[in-house]
């Protein structure tokens, strides 16, 4: 992509109501735009990142046999008051009423319609287990909507369910979806901890959370180092120096964004929804469901809080929007202007993402762009041109290094 035709609005402040590195950044380096507070457009380099994760996600739980779907977000209110949860969930539900005064809801979650889809195909246990999952928009009504895209009124999220006969079989989907989600974060350069904490609003047996330590979380997690313990603290109580319930070391606290969560939610909307099928004595038995969600835009948010400074993003790789930036110092000059050309159309022929800064701009704001836009590995085509060595920048390791232009694609 040449960086004359992408939309890149990069500012040199960040708005005044940004509160937090991420919001700031996300923002200088024109990755989202806000809307209304707590809603935001994805500009194209944000939206490129938001795609690169949610393939990451579609990989990983096809290894996991997940089918997709996509369920619509809004959604009637017959369906919540079979589950209880119209009246139930509280003022972030966004509630809405049609021309003709029937109420709906504009989905924060979709047990209610994920249970309708499959009620009537579940008759037999022979049907069961399977998983299905989305990727969908999400809406709730934030009182105090904050921190960028942490606490937003509109999100992007993976839900996903799975529909089993018995408790074991559940068991077996939540150790399979808990190893998927750690493979999917170590692959969007995120590490986290796994802690249990209330069901909460979904409801269910069991939760545990996915939480990205930083200091910008709204959650205090419990954890220790000498073993895998790790609770929400709102859930255990607990507090720094207690003993680990596991090892009886002292605890630590932190702070955490909660990034992903898994539920067992048992009979809980298979009951009260009539979900039901004849196990192999010809008995009706209501099916037994989990649920996987994972915030998209939140892991967006997250990686720019855990992978940059005050006025830079270095992007992990299997999300960033280009694999290599290519910026030649000045584009007027007919050598640069060549090789800069040449190893952009090599990288492309060779399937390399590869942005090119063809801008007739100061080398100056061509830098600080590219440290906001953050691109991991850079090529500057300076005054070495006319011998075909440019200079090859690892943002990882902050090396620097002038190489033939032959030898590049072997850098990369």
């Amino acid at each position: 992509m040449k960086q004359s035709l992408l939309f890149v609005p990069t500012l040199k402040d960040a708005p005044k109501d940004a509160e937090v590195k991420s919001h700031k950044l996300m923002s200088r380096a024109g990755l989202i735009k806000q809307v209304a507070a707590g809603i935001y457009t994805y500009l194209p380099l944000g939206y490129k990142v938001i795609k690169n994760i949610e393939e990451i996600i579609r990989q990983e739980l096809e290894k996991i046999d997940a089918s997709e779907l996509l369920m619509p977000a809004l959604q009637p209110s017959d369906l919540w008051m079979e589950s209880g949860r119209w009246d139930e969930y509280g003022p972030e539900l966004m509630r809405l009423q049609d021309r003709k005064g029937r109420d709906f809801c504009l989905g924060p979650t979709h047990e209610e319609i994920i249970t309708q889809v499959v009620r009537d195909y579940i008759s037999s246990y022979k049907k069961l287990p399977f998983a299905l999952y989305q990727i969908q928009t999400k809406f709730r009504d934030e009182m105090r909507p904050r921190f960028g895209l942490m606490r937003g009124r509109e999100f992007i999220m993976k839900d996903a369910y799975t529909f089993s006969p018995t408790e074991e079989d559940l068991d077996i989907w939540y150790k399979k979806f808990t190893k998927a989600y750690i493979d999917i974060f170590k692959r969007c350069g995120l590490e986290t901890k796994i802690v249990s904490s209330d069901v909460g609003q979904i409801g269910g047996d069991e939760a545990d959370e996915f939480m990205v330590m930083s200091e910008v979380g709204e959650d205090n997690i419990t954890y220790c180092n000498k073993c895998n313990y790790g609770a929400n603290q709102e859930h255990s109580g607990l507090n720094e120096g207690d003993p680990c319930p596991k090892c009886g070391a002292d605890l630590l606290v932190a702070r955490g964004i909660e990034v992903g969560n898994i539920f067992k939610l048992g009979t809980k909307y298979s009951e009260s929804m009539n979900a039901k099928f004849m196990d192999q004595n010809g008995k009706p038995k209501p099916v037994i469901m989990g649920c996987y969600g994972l915030g998209i835009s939140r892991t967006l948010m997250a990686s720019v809080e855990q992978h940059s400074t005050e006025n830079a993003i270095i992007w992990p790789k299997e999300i960033s929007p280009y694999q290599v930036h290519i910026i030649p110092v000045n584009y007027k000059n007919e050598e640069q202007h060549d090789l800069a050309l040449e190893i952009y159309s090599t990288l492309r022929e060779n399937g390399i993402e590869v942005l090119l800064d063809d801008r007739f701009e100061r080398a100056g704001v061509k830098f600080k762009d590219a440290d906001l836009i953050g691109i991991p590995f850079r090529i500057i085509v300076g005054k070495d041109a006319t011998e075909g060595k440019v200079e090859f920048v690892n943002r990882y390791k902050d090396e620097k290094q002038l190489v033939n232009k032959s030898d590049i694609l072997d850098y990369i």
